[in-house]
């Protein structure tokens, strides 16, 4: 846990980028888990459209409603102190034109508490990070693999190896940096690339899948605690193995259960 309990802004991360202190980022989609990161120190709570695929059930961030962030959203951000919450904004919820960007970013501030929000897009996305910035907003980019466009990108692959790629999105990183955006996640590309993004910005960049060298880094709750054992790329690693704890927990109950053993008197009201 943090000793400094004051709650963290987007001056901040800028501060800790200055100073070379990492920002710890987990997906987080509830209260119950929000009260936990809160207790464990993380830095920003992102309230990503990945819920989408891990409690909704889907294949891919395609069909998150702006309906199930502002849900998700509300419920960490009410128990949240310290740490900033971000908020993914779903699926053609910023694409199709500023106002509509505008509006919906800020009905997710409005509705949930959240510091700000996250959109993903390079370049094309510039302007419009810049028109929610000026309403206030504060934003983070995503860049390199971005879900929302996992079609067009041929799945789930390693962006920016050749050389044109790598200069367009170090080129787009300087665009959103100069658009406002307080930080960047960068997903699935090659360290070195992601080494020298994160040299030539004054805002921290956030890493997954994508080296050492960034700024900081997250992980989807769900994937670092071994939630999702059917899921594991090169990039993570399982800080616990709660999927194995959880079967084991609920086969004890239900053994309890069907032998009698639970509840006992000492779990019973005389």
């Amino acid at each position: 846990m943090s000793a400094d309990p004051r709650p963290l802004t987007v001056h901040d991360l800028l501060s800790m980028k200055a100073a070379g202190r990492r920002v710890v980022m987990l997906t987080c989609y509830d209260a119950a888990f929000a009260r936990l990161l809160e207790e464990a120190g993380v830095d920003v709570l992102l309230v990503g459209d990945s819920l989408n695929q891990v409690i909704a059930g889907h294949e891919t961030t395609l069909s998150t409603t702006l309906e199930q962030m502002i849900y998700h959203a509300a419920a960490v951000r009410r128990v949240s102190r310290r740490a900033m919450v971000f908020v993914d904004l779903p699926f053609l919820t910023y694409q199709v034109s500023i106002p509509e960007a505008i509006r919906n970013a800020g009905r997710v501030l409005q509705e949930t508490g959240a510091h700000g929000v996250k959109l993903e897009g390079g370049s094309p996305m510039a302007e419009t990070v810049s028109a929610l910035v000026e309403c206030g907003i504060p934003v983070i980019g995503h860049l390199g693999l971005t879900p929302q466009s996992v079609h067009a990108l041929g799945g789930y692959r390693v962006q920016g190896r050749e050389a044109a790629a790598a200069d367009r999105l170090l080129n787009d990183a300087k665009r959103l940096e100069a658009a406002g955006a307080c930080a960047i996640v960068l997903e699935l590309i090659p360290a070195a690339l992601a080494a020298d993004i994160s040299r030539a910005l004054t805002i921290p960049t956030i890493g997954i899948g994508a080296g050492p060298q960034c700024d900081g880094q997250v992980l989807v709750l769900h994937d670092m605690l071994g939630l999702n054992e059917q899921f594991a790329p090169k990039f993570l690693k399982h800080y616990g193995k709660l999927a194995q704890a959880v079967r084991e927990a609920v086969r004890t109950y239900a053994s309890e259960v069907r032998e009698g053993k639970y509840p006992g008197r000492e779990h019973s009201f005389e």
